[in-house]
């Protein structure tokens, strides 16, 4: 993809001439857009009259053709005007297109004595004036006052388009991948990495060398440098450790950042930190957003998913290279959309590491049944979780697939791993964020459970000896009946997930779009499949409520339910543990439940504590206590 440079601004700014001499600068062929005029045009500014949009429509759909033309073969310099924002919408509307927007400014005493030394041009000075009360001057790209002497205008226009748009620091895993994408993607990149002994030392040099055949990255282990290197204003992502490194890294780069400058937070920051740090930036002027980035390594270098949360304003700045380094949808839309206000980024992707983890622990307690209790090898498993992908084209099932026939010595190598669990938190604070909410999270909450007692293997190594007459017999159940047990399970993880998201947008006023943040979940993260896909359009249709009450999801569990009950029963008849799937199972026959054990919870508080109580046979929202000593 090639860069189409467009130099903007009222008439007699110089855009011909500096476009003319970036051209040659560049190798690049030089367009005029008032060549692309009607004559019909030609002749109404000539005579004075201001074109208005319709006179406009046509003319701009011809340049974002020619745009689209020169995007795909070597670029290009353009001179156009460009006054408006809607103008500039219709010239960069294909995304496949870069464009690199250089917006020319001088006042217009000057430029209107410019225009009066014009010679056979077909522009009428007295348009001058119009053009100043229309124009609107971008919030993006590059922006320089013109000089008197043009070369020095050039001169700054060419330091300006050398210098990254975005910095990166950080290049672990996930930073050397999301740097490549960026870079791939057209968009100028340069990365830092701090230097810490013998195991952090020169990462930054070695990163960009490595590549340096495919991309020219500037490279730096020298802060200050890399910061004042960038365009400005400085769009800088951090992808480093959650936690204390976050706020070492702000501390470190506030000493050279400016009121406009722009830090954002690609980790998987707790969301009430990135809260915190936001409104301590905002006192000194420098934006700040939570994003959320889902996919891992393959997705960060091929096309993640991206929630970017905090003020709108900000994210538009950088909307589009976030948007062309993520993943596409099934309609070829980008994974990556505005979430909303505050934390929201960081907090849609908790909740979706909190879902994953429901989903890895659901796929693996299945694994572990058809492995330990009916016998069957990580060969035939990995066959049968094909076979279920046939129908999911989930990420998770597909991986578990690959990961059960790879082997080592003709071994499976699954064999060799050591069944403790590790975790980075994420799944821990989504609990917590649901207790403090009040919304049951029953399979994400056992899922981190399961991760926890995995950890006690010593101890589970003694128990297993201490506990008898639990074997792991053949137990005789259908691959029918398990996928129909898993399915279920899976929907009512996704359930509980979606429900906190619900809670969690009105308690904050996030406004969040449940059907968006679907959609953005049905690629490039790890918890897509094709349920997420049919998420898209049940929230879609203005679901307002829980996502067990509509029509589609009541149709799946009414189909599978019976075996739901009866499979996992039957499991954990056997000695099976099923952490998840019987959380689950328990949640569904709690909701489907009109009356549950709740009133004996209620009449126990109101005994020990006169707590109190709200009646059948009263309105809601009154309340009564009983004397429980008198008889």
């Amino acid at each position: 993809m090639s860069t189409v440079y467009i130099l903007m601004g009222v008439a007699g700014v110089g855009k011909t001439t500096l476009g003319k001499m970036l051209a040659k600068e560049l190798s690049l062929s030089f367009y005029d857009a008032d060549d692309f005029h009607s004559q019909l045009n030609k002749n109404k500014m000539k005579a004075g009259t201001p074109l208005d949009d319709n006179d406009r429509e046509s003319w701009l759909n011809s340049l974002s053709i020619a745009i689209k033309k020169w995007g795909d073969s070597n670029g290009a310099v353009l001179a156009c005007s460009a006054l408006k924002e809607k103008y500039r919408k219709i010239l960069s509307r294909n995304d496949a297109v870069k464009i690199e927007w250089i917006y020319l400014y001088e006042d217009y005493e000057t430029i209107a004595k410019r225009i009066q030394q014009r010679k056979l041009h077909f522009f009428d000075p007295l348009l001058l004036k119009s053009q100043f009360e229309i124009l609107e001057p971008p919030t993006y790209g590059i922006t320089v006052k013109v000089e008197a002497n043009p070369e020095k205008s050039l001169k700054e226009i060419l330091e300006k388009i050398k210098r990254p748009e975005i910095g990166l620091i950080g290049l672990g895993v996930m930073g050397q991948s999301l740097a490549l994408n960026i870079a791939g993607k057209g968009y100028p990149v340069s990365v830092y990495n701090r230097q810490a002994g013998e195991k952090e030392k020169n990462i930054a040099q070695l990163f960009a060398k490595s590549h340096a055949h495919r991309f020219q990255i500037p490279a730096y282990d020298d802060l200050k440098k890399f910061i004042l290197g960038l365009e400005t204003p400085r769009n800088i992502l951090m992808m480093v450790k959650a936690g204390f490194a976050v706020d070492a890294v702000i501390e470190d780069v506030l000493a050279f950042l400016e009121p406009g400058d722009l830090i954002m937070d690609g980790g998987n920051s707790h969301f009430k930190d990135t809260e915190r740090r936001a409104e301590a930036l905002k006192s000194k002027g420098i934006k700040y957003l939570g994003v959320g980035i889902s996919g891992g390594e393959e997705g960060a270098l091929n096309g993640p998913s991206i929630m970017p949360g905090g003020v709108e304003s900000a994210y538009n700045r950088v909307k589009p290279v976030l948007e062309a380094i993520s993943a596409r949808d099934k309609h070829g839309e980008p994974c990556c959309a505005y979430i909303g206000s505050g934390t929201s980024g960081h907090y849609v992707k908790m909740v979706h590491n909190g879902i994953e983890y429901g989903e890895m622990q659901l796929i693996a307690e299945f694994y572990y049944f058809m492995r330990f209790f009916q016998q069957r090898s990580p060969e035939d498993i990995s066959e049968i979780f094909s076979e279920w992908n046939d129908s999911e084209r989930s990420y998770l099932l597909g991986i578990t697939y690959h990961i059960l026939k790879k082997k080592e010595a003709n071994e499976p190598i699954i064999d060799k791993i050591l069944d403790v669990a590790g975790q980075k938190g994420t799944g821990g604070w989504t609990t917590s964020s649901a207790l403090e909410l009040g919304v049951s999270l029953d399979t994400i909450t056992a899922s981190v459970m399961a991760r926890n007692i995995s950890g006690l293997k010593a101890q589970k190594e003694k128990a297993k000896d201490l506990y008898k007459g639990l074997n792991s017999n053949s137990v005789d159940i259908s691959l029918k009946n398990l996928f129909a047990a898993y399915k279920a399970a899976s929907i009512i993880n996704h359930s509980i997930g979606f429900e906190l998201l619900r809670i969690a947008s009105k308690e904050y006023k996030w406004n969040l779009n449940l059907s968006e943040i679907a959609r953005l979940w049905t690629n490039g993260c790890i918890i897509r499949s094709s349920f997420m896909e049919e998420l898209v359009e049940i929230f879609g249709s203005e679901n307002e409520d829980h996502l067990l009450l509509h029509p589609r999801v009541i149709d799946h569990l009414n189909m599978r339910k019976l075996q739901f009950i009866n499979t996992v029963a039957e499991i954990q008849k056997a000695g099976c543990p099923m952490q998840v799937s019987s959380a689950a199972l328990n949640y569904f026959l709690n909701f489907i439940r009109g009356n549950t054990s709740a009133n004996i919870i209620q009449a126990q508080r109101d005994y020990f504590g006169a707590h109190t109580y709200e009646r059948t046979d009263k309105p809601r929202r009154n309340f009564f206590h009983t004397n429980w000593n008198i008889k």
